[in-house]
């Protein structure tokens, strides 16, 4: 069984009435004019003027819907109707003509109908027809009753009437009943049978793309298997895998250094050099030999293990040696895709950092300066780094051309299922060339990510650094206190009291106003803190970082949107306040410390409400030769035992089929 498939499968009669006769949210009846106290005597004493009252679809005077009772006076929801009841018009024979229809813009709607209804009745006064509005979505649709000389009397009022406005909207060809055209019906059918070709006809004039830039140094390829194995094993355990179907490729033997791999491009071993690497991280040493080979990867690994140069720095390479020049490409040539702002940003910092000739970038993401963002973008750029909200915007608004990008990157995968970008994902990709060369990286494993990569990556490899079933760097001491919802301040209060000079916490919570509330009480007993949440602005979310980096305040206050792409190196503790929402998130937030070959401590409160996840935190636990508590044990006992009674009531509530 391959990684694909290690899971299971998965207007009115009379003067119309204005504002001020509305009282208690009820329309009150006008008086009538003399023509309609006529018209009531003919009809042996039963008013024939107009009965109003609220209607529940949008208005077409002052905000509201205004509608008559009687004939016609039920429509469906949505649509907003201003009709004027008939007249006794003497001699004349309303059904004896089909109604003149004809559509106006959803923007003269009011010029037609006058306010409180005032011109549409002057029409039908002068044109002696009857005038029915019928308001849409974009557009009104208008109706005249009456004789074909008096239809065309009130057509030629009301021409007169549109061509004197300064709007944009214009009538449309009057739609007679007999003429009225059927839809087209789209044929899906021919379509699915022609995908291909029409998908060939799209991607026609692309220009060609290289992928494959790896030159193997002598000292990698003369590695024997054994050596191979026992290196993978020393370093964190690299397991990887072929998921081509069919015949297996060959997988390049890892880099044990970067000459290895980057001794023919001096400018990246420049940048190397400054910022003081002495090796590559287990995920380096071997997703590079197989990204310059040109295969799309799948790489999982631990958040702080270097993923992000993982594949910028091969992104790079692949970007500057493409046969056509970025003058020629006609947009961008490198997206990353990333879950939250604070990702992004930092992935764009890394490329500012590694700066290699002249490659321009942007961060496009919510929040910022759209129209700086878009000015930015039309004036060229060669790696665009963004989150799927921001980027689908300006895709679909055409500010952006993705046919030129021929390197993606989908960044903590599992994070961007997580929050729901999976639609907004697949609309980006769409126009995105399919002989791309693709990179996913990913903390965890689970099915929505191998269903993401075998939807859009084509004959991946996979490397996975240590499991891939959850566990936490093994870097990080993890203490489970299981209390009461009404120990966790006290707790907290006396952990913060205890930390030391050098100490830097991150304090976890589950809503944005308990990580506003305890800010606020850090603050109103002098304790420097920053919180960090989704309804903070951007520019405080990005001064609440920079604060926490250069040591301003030492607690940062935050939901799980610090859990991925927070690269402080020196946090000294995770403090989880609140256990979040699944154990995934519980291993990205314990990841925040520990990083960079450092130490660091994790506190977790744990309540009876959490007790869903005793049984897999303490496997996480066990996995990482951690402590146990009794009462966690205890918890995921119960728990079980609870789920086996559910079953059961389950199973007696069931009905019983009968015998055959």
């Amino acid at each position: 069984m391959s990684d694909w498939d290690a899971s299971s499968d998965e207007g009115a009669a009379g003067p119309g009435p204005t504002p001020s006769s509305v009282t208690a949210g009820r329309l009150r009846q006008p008086p009538a004019t003399p023509s309609q106290s006529r018209a009531s005597v003919e009809d042996g004493g039963e008013r024939r003027g107009a009965k109003w009252w609220w209607g529940p679809a949008a208005a077409s005077l002052g905000g509201e819907e205004l509608e008559p009772r009687g004939a016609g006076g039920s429509r469906g929801p949505g649509r907003a109707v201003w009709q004027q009841p008939p007249r006794a018009v003497a001699g004349q024979a309303w059904n004896a003509e089909a109604p003149l229809c004809f559509h106006i813009d959803y923007a003269l709607v009011g010029a037609v109908i006058g306010r409180g209804g005032a011109k549409i009745r002057e029409l039908e006064e002068s044109s002696g027809s009857r005038i029915k509005v019928i308001k849409g979505a974009c557009e009104a649709e208008v109706k005249i009753f009456g004789s074909a000389a008096v239809q065309n009397k009130a057509k030629m009022l009301i021409d007169d009437i549109l061509s004197d406005t300064n709007s944009t909207g214009k009538t449309l060809d009057i739609i007679k009943p007999e003429n009225n055209p059927k839809k087209p019906v789209i044929n899906w059918a021919s379509f699915r049978e022609n995908r291909a070709k029409y998908e060939a006809m799209k991607w026609a004039d692309l220009p060609p793309i290289e992928k494959n830039f790896y030159k193997e140094s002598l000292r990698t390829a003369s590695m024997s298997q054994e050596e191979v194995e026992l290196w993978r094993k020393e370093n964190n355990n690299i397991i990887c895998d072929d998921l081509k179907e069919g015949e297996k490729r060959c997988i390049p033997n890892p880099v044990c250094k970067f000459e290895d791999v980057f001794e023919h491009y001096p400018d990246i071993m420049a940048n190397i050099r400054k910022v003081g690497f002495q090796k590559p991280t287990p995920i380096q040493s071997q997703a590079w030999p197989i990204i310059l080979q040109g295969i799309n990867l799948i790489g999982i690994a631990q958040t702080g293990t270097g993923k992000t140069l993982a594949y910028l720095l091969p992104g790079f390479i692949h970007l500057t040696s493409q046969p056509v020049s970025k003058d020629q490409r006609g947009g961008p040539g490198m997206l990353v895709l990333a879950p939250t702002r604070e990702l992004a940003l930092q992935v764009e910092a890394e490329c500012s950092k590694y700066r290699y000739k002249e490659i321009k970038s942007i961060c496009i993401y919510g929040g910022g300066d759209r129209k700086g963002q878009i000015d930015v973008v039309t004036k060229g750029v060669d790696i665009v780094i963004a989150t799927p909200g921001r980027l689908n915007d300006l895709q679909m608004n055409n500010f952006i051309n993705l046919k030129s990008i021929t390197y993606l990157v989908l960044d903590e995968a599992d994070r961007m299922l997580d929050m729901g970008f999976e639609p907004q994902i697949m609309k980006i990709l769409i126009d995105v060339r399919p002989d791309r060369q693709t990179v996913m990286t990913s903390a965890t494993w689970p099915d929505g990510v191998r269903r993401l990569a075998k939807s859009y990556l084509k004959n991946p490899m996979i490397v996975y650094i240590g499991t891939l079933d959850l566990a936490a760097v093994n870097t990080v001491e993890q203490r489970v206190i299981v209390v009461t919802e009404e120990e966790k301040r006290v707790l907290m209060q006396r952990f913060i009291d205890s930390m030391k000079p050098k100490d830097k916490v991150i304090i976890f919570v589950g809503k944005k106003l308990t990580a506003d509330d305890l800010a606020s009480n850090f603050s109103l007993q002098g304790i420097p803190v920053q919180s960090l949440h989704g309804n903070r602005e951007q520019y405080d979310r990005e001064q609440a970082l920079d604060d926490f980096k250069k040591g301003k305040v030492r607690v940062l206050v935050a939901t799980d949107v610090a859990s991925r792409g927070l690269d402080v190196h020196d946090i000294t503790h995770v403090f989880n306040f609140d256990f979040p929402r699944n154990i995934e998130e519980y291993v990205h937030r314990v990841g925040r410390t520990g990083r960079a070959g450092r130490t660091g401590v994790a506190i977790t409160l744990l309540t009876e409400n959490d007790w869903r996840v005793a049984n897999e935190l303490t496997e996480i636990l066990e996995r990482a030769n951690q402590v146990v508590p009794s009462e966690l044990i205890a918890m995921a006992e119960r728990y079980k035992q609870y789920q086996i009674r559910k079953e059961i009531e389950r199973g007696m509530l069931r009905p019983q089929r009968k015998p055959p």
